[in-house]
């Protein structure tokens, strides 16, 4: 007989009374591949083998044709799900890198990390902080995986990210600004519909709705992080709070992309909007779609406005 269930928390996941998780979302997988699919070959390594997280790396084929000296821009990208659902294996984001890395001619490392509810936040961002050291642990070329070594240029280091990976993102480059000795070099980061919240509004056109408000910190709260002790205004979440200080954010550009429609719209401006009023010196871009919702990209990557995103963010790599 079926477990009972002791909560649930739609769309996202189901939470039993014997504890086990059912993801009722985000949960489909595409194997990798040596084929080249669209020109593009990819393939899994263990990167932390204690937690049993892996990347998957997406090569243009024409590069594993060429000479070790053909150095290519690199992109660590950090998938969206709400820090509960879908993977670097999901068809979304193994589809959608295909895209970028034949686009951009880079070579693409998507990250998996730990998820909520089993490993709540922090985990992600320890998952993704140990990647990011293992990935720069090739930039001397004598790293485990031959296709960082032979074909990253770590002169051209992108972090990319959508929704929770957009949060994940701008973390990573504020740690990378501050581990100075640790000497990571990050070119640009491309903070896509980045999950940023707070209890209280950022502006007056910021959802003002009570309900919507209660169901997005009830996500965090209760699922996500719910170690938090500031709740929502933990400043992981809240980035834009009043004692956030973007100043020490090590790259030199940020993409920062919002839909019109996206519930997180107002956090994101206000979050470029910040980073050009502070102290930091690098150049931040805004790509605003009007009439589109949170990841349409993705949700309908053929779509005019999707292909145009596409064209922004292959530039903003390459540019």
């Amino acid at each position: 007989m079926e477990s009972e269930i002791a909560s649930e928390f739609l769309p996202f996941c189901r939470i039993y009374k014997d504890g086990r998780v059912e993801r009722l979302i985000g949960t489909d997988t595409i194997p990798a591949s040596l084929d080249p699919t669209h020109d593009v070959v990819s393939k899994d390594v263990i990167y932390s083998p204690e937690n049993n997280l892996s990347v998957r790396l997406f090569l243009p084929h024409k590069s594993t044709k060429l000479t070790a000296g053909n150095k290519l821009p690199l992109l660590i990208y950090i998938h969206g799900g709400a820090w509960i659902i879908e993977s670097p294996f999901s068809p979304l984001y193994h589809n959608y890198l295909t895209e970028v890395v034949k686009s951009a001619n880079c070579l693409a490392v998507s990250v998996q990390y730990r998820r909520a509810p089993e490993d709540p936040v922090p985990a992600a961002y320890e998952d993704v902080w140990s990647a990011i050291q293992w990935i720069f642990a090739h930039s001397n070329g004598s790293g485990p995986v031959d296709w960082i070594n032979k074909h990253a240029d770590f002169g051209k280091v992108f972090l990319g990210g959508d929704s929770a990976g957009g949060n994940i993102s701008h973390h990573m480059a504020m740690k990378a600004g501050k581990e100075k000795k640790l000497d990571l070099k990050i070119k640009g980061i491309a903070v896509v519909h980045p999950a940023f919240w707070g209890t209280d509004p950022v502006d007056e056109y910021d959802v003002q709705d009570k309900e919507t408000r209660s169901g997005i910190a009830e996500i965090w709260e209760k699922i996500a992080s719910p170690n938090s002790v500031n709740g929502t205004d933990d400043p992981l979440f809240n980035v834009n709070g009043s004692g956030s200080d973007f100043s020490g954010l090590g790259c030199d550009k940020v993409l920062v992309a919002v839909a019109g429609k996206d519930v997180f719209v107002r956090q994101g401006l206000a979050y470029a909007a910040k980073l050009e009023k502070c102290e930091w010196e690098g150049t931040v871009e805004v790509v605003e779609e009007e009439g589109e919702d949170h990841v349409f990209h993705l949700q309908n990557p053929n779509s005019v406005k999707a292909l145009n995103f596409l064209k922004k963010f292959v530039e903003f790599i390459i540019g």
